[in-house]
């Protein structure tokens, strides 16, 4: 019985000593931002955030739609 419980005992360190190194060498080493990520950015209007290559931009504010454009900002 003994023998059965260090053998799963040596079996199970295995697996988890192979999946912490698989880990590791599948993380990311380039501190930078990845090419294809895109910043997101909140409309002036709505407070909806989308990215900014789908926003409307005018000045410094964005908008998600030509219609919130238009209307411009929020007043408080």
């Amino acid at each position: 019985m003994i023998r059965l419980l260090f053998w799963v005992a040596v079996i199970f360190a295995a697996v988890w000593l192979w999946r912490k190194y698989q880990a590791a060498a599948n993380r990311p080493t380039s501190g930078g931002q990845q090419p294809n990520t895109l910043n997101m950015v909140r409309c002036a209007h709505c407070g909806v955030h989308l990215p900014d290559n789908r926003a409307i931009h005018r000045g410094q504010q964005w908008y998600c739609s030509q219609a919130h454009l238009e209307q411009g900002p929020r007043q408080p």
